[in-house]
């Protein structure tokens, strides 16, 4: 199988209608799409990324309007979502029967959002159907913010790349559950806590990372180089991994440039600016063969929370 890099959102329309696979941009991260209603889509998307059933996916549509079609919503909620949506932002509801189980891995909630990409939104228009659609790479490795980046990890498994530029944000959406006048957060992201709290009364609550996931971004182990890659304070960290080729990621602060080589998320300390870099420093240190990386842990005012929790899922196997 040949995979294509393009434009053409007809193509990509057609080949979804034909339960194959397409990458398409959002505002967050490129995303593995697939008819979220079709058994075969689904089980090509879990095939593609080498990605365990255990683990749900999301799924993308046009409308607040849409959403009522696959999830239980009521005005409150519906309220809710037109604060946030479309954006970076994906909600956590009660399934109807008509979302499979094979999207749901079995939970009856599903996460759902409604992207805000010019170009993904044209795709979603025309369509009967949603779409499910994680993170274009394989399983556990870094999240692709650019066309290439999914190339280099699924040339051979899909048939095209529908090329939207680099996503804006570069981290994935925030995934948040209505529990009553609570608002729980399952995955930190694109949409801060803060921005959150500013436009709801809502009691917004950080949730602890649990064993068998509900939505998609809480395994422990996630985001990961194939560099090992520690989290902490850097001096600790050089001199544990001393005589070692050494990259190391900070926010804006230079190290000892004779021993290691830094790379700043932001010289100007705009932490919008740092998650959507992080991604493409990552990759871009993981084809440099370094020994190690090493990463500041952020300050944890706006992304810089959503930041630390990549950073630690990334560290998660090279610690244990």
């Amino acid at each position: 199988m040949e995979t294509v890099i393009g434009n053409d959102i007809q193509h990509a329309i057609d080949l979804l209608k034909k339960n194959e696979l397409v990458a398409i941009p959002t505002e967050t991260v490129y995303g593995l799409a697939g008819n979220a209603l079709s058994e075969s889509a689904l089980l090509k998307i879990f095939e593609a990324k080498k990605r365990p059933r255990f683990n749900p996916v999301i799924m993308h549509v046009k409308s607040i309007e849409a959403i009522d079609e696959y999830a239980v919503l009521n005005e409150e909620i519906s309220a809710l979502l037109r604060l946030f949506m479309p954006g970076p932002f994906t909600v956590l509801l009660p399934k109807k029967k008509n979302v499979p189980d094979l999207l749901t891995a079995g939970s009856d909630k599903v996460a759902i959002r409604i992207p805000n990409h010019p170009i993904t939104k044209q795709l979603l228009e025309p369509l009967d159907f949603p779409l499910a659609a994680p993170s274009a790479n394989p399983f556990g490795y870094i999240s692709p913010v650019t066309a290439e980046h999914v190339l280099e990890g699924l040339n051979g498994k899909i048939h095209y790349i529908l090329d939207g530029g680099t996503c804006a944000i570069g981290i994935e959406s925030t995934i948040a559950e209505p529990a009553g006048d609570k608002l729980l957060i399952r995955r930190l992201g694109g949409l801060s806590i803060e921005a959150i709290q500013e436009k709801t009364d809502l009691l917004v609550q950080l949730v602890n990372k649990q064993d068998k996931p509900q939505t998609s971004g809480q395994m422990k182990s996630h985001y990961a180089p194939n560099t090992p890659l520690y989290v902490g304070e850097i001096k600790e960290l050089l001199a544990e991994h001393r005589d070692k080729k050494t990259a190391v990621i900070s926010y804006s602060k230079d190290y000892d440039k004779e021993l290691i080589t830094t790379y700043h998320l932001s010289a100007n300390r705009d932490m919008n600016e740092a998650a959507a870099n992080l991604f493409k420093v990552l990759r871009l240190i993981d084809k440099e063969n370094y020994e190690v990386i090493l990463a500041e842990q952020f300050p944890e005012d706006g992304l810089g929370k959503a930041i630390n929790d990549r950073l630690s899922r990334a560290q998660a196997e090279f610690k244990e």
